[in-house]
This record gives C-alpha cells, sequence and structure tokens, in this order.
C-alpha cells in the first residue's frame, strides 16, 4: 500500500515516514510544501511531492496520484493563529478529503485531537484548533472514504514505549508522537480500524492486540 503522508516534515509525520520507509508492507510518499524539504527527503531516498494546503483541491489530487492511502497529520503549528488553524487544519484538511475522493483513493487517515468530538470536553486554551479538528472530523465522517479518525492526547517527544489505550471515549492522558506514528501504520490495513473513531493515549496494549478495544 503507497501512502502519502500529508503534513511529512512535522513531527509526527517525521516519524511515520521513517516507518513506513522502513517497513515491508507499505511504500511512502512524502508531501511537503518547499523544495528545500523535498530535497531534504530525496537524498535519504525518499519520494517526496510538492503541493500546498493552501492551494487547490486539483494540486493535492495531483499530488496522490499513484498512492493507495492517504495519512493527514498536518498542522499549523502552536506558533500561528486562529487564521491558519482555519485555513491548514480545517479547510487543508477538508481539501484533501476532497482531493482523495477525487483522485479515487478510499483509505484514510485523519490525526484529529482527544476528545474533539465532545465540545464540552475541548481545551478553552487552543478552541480554534478543537473547532478545526471537530469539523475536519465531521466532513471525514461525511464522505465515502474509508476512514480512521486517531484523536492523540497530549503529544510529547518521549520515546515511544508501543504501549497504547484505544477507546472510542478517553477523557485525559498523554502520548509520544512515536506511538502515535506507530498507530498510524498498524491502521492502515487492519479491519478493526476501518470506518472507527476513537481515542488513543498511553496504556498498557501492545499492536495490534490494542485495537481489540474496538470490537
Amino acid at each position: 500500500m503507497k501512502t502519502l503522508v500529508v503534513g511529512a516534515n512535522g513531527k509526527i509525520g517525521k516519524i511515520l515516514v521513517g516507518l513506513l520507509k522502513e517497513e515491508d508492507k507499505h511504500t511512502v510518499s512524502a508531501m511537503v510544501r518547499s523544495a528545500e524539504q523535498k530535497e531534504a527527503y530525496t537524498s535519504q531516498g525518499v519520494e517526496a511531492v510538492l503541493a500546498d494546503l493552501e492551494g487547490s483541491v486539483d494540486e493535492l489530487s495531483k499530488a496522490m496520484e499513484g498512492c493507495d492511502a492517504i495519512v493527514f497529520t498536518a498542522g499549523s503549528g502552536g506558533s500561528t493563529g486562529a487564521d491558519k488553524t482555519l485555513l491548514i487544519d480545517l479547510d487543508g484538511a477538508v481539501k484533501t478529503i476532497e482531493a482523495a475522493e477525487k483522485a479515487g483513493i478510499e483509505r484514510f487517515i485523519m490525526v484529529s485531537a482527544l476528545q474533539a468530538q465532545t465540545r464540552e470536553n475541548w481545551n478553552e486554551h487552543i478552541l480554534p484548533y478543537y473547532v478545526a479538528k471537530h469539523y475536519a472530523d465531521r466532513m471525514l465522517l461525511a464522505s465515502k472514504l474509508n476512514y480512521t479518525i486517531i484523536r492523540p492526547g497530549g503529544l510529547t517527544d518521549e520515546p515511544g514505549t508501543g504501549l497504547v489505550q484505544i477507546e472510542e471515549n478517553l477523557t485525559r492522558g498523554y502520548i509520544p508522537r512515536a506511538d502515535v506514528a506507530k498507530v498510524i501504520v498498524a491502521s492502515l490495513d487492519d479491519s478493526r480500524t476501518y470506518k472507527r473513531s476513537f481515542d488513543l493515549v498511553s496504556g498498557e496494549a501492545q499492536l495490534p492486540e490494542a485495537f481489540n478495544g474496538l470490537a
């Protein structure tokens, strides 16, 4: 399965590209927005494509050519304002969904945020981010794509443990970005994650057994 990683220059994206590069089951294409970022990947032997989430749906669809799955792990980042959150985390995500449908790609994994589905539990300090995640997720749910929505808790840069907790409704918790990337890879062709949304934090279950909680 050839997977396009949207947001390949982000922290989770870089880890994910590395994992997919080393895998036997999947191949990877890294979507980046600058020539320098593309060169950084191609110099490592990783296929990379240039596209901008503030560009057109056609541009994004072209970047997806030849791919079988899309992972959306892009974000505007904490140093930008609500305007960029709206343009990248919401509209960029929705355009990626539309582009996947246009390109005939069915498999789509969205990296969202813990409790994005429940307004009452949103972090009041980053409300625009949660609004963006909530409505991007709703657009994916309304699409015809074979989606998985992964809602990780607070993200850390600690080494991954491979031990996670996966449930449809978890109210708090943290998880290393490395473990989020591992869950994405494991989700790609695991039917237990098809058309499912779930919260993700560090726990005691190993992959892929951790998906049993979705049964």
